[in-house]
């Protein structure tokens, strides 16, 4: 999360996460929804760097970033992470 210290990379990874899942219909716990906001907030972050050449500063434009990331992240493990069987 650029910008931020680890302490809020956590906290506004775990709301991003929480918005996340809230807005995907999924059930995780804390950890997977900080994990989720702060590698979503990392894979968005790179895409719009490569995209655009920037990124969204501060809090609000890092929750946002995370938020859209970590749904990312969700509807993938959701079309490729559970295999029918």
């Amino acid at each position: 999360m650029s910008g931020l210290g680890w302490f809020a990379a956590l906290i506004v990874g775990g709301l991003a996460g929480w918005i996340a899942e809230k807005i995907m219909k999924e059930k995780h716990g804390l950890l997977l929804n900080i994990f989720m906001g702060i590698v979503g907030a990392m894979l968005f972050n790179a895409i719009l760097v490569f995209v655009f050449g920037s990124t969204l500063g501060g809090w609000i434009g890092q929750l946002f970033v995370g938020v859209v990331g970590a749904c990312i992240l969700i509807a993938a493990l959701n079309r490729f992470g559970r295999g029918k069987a």
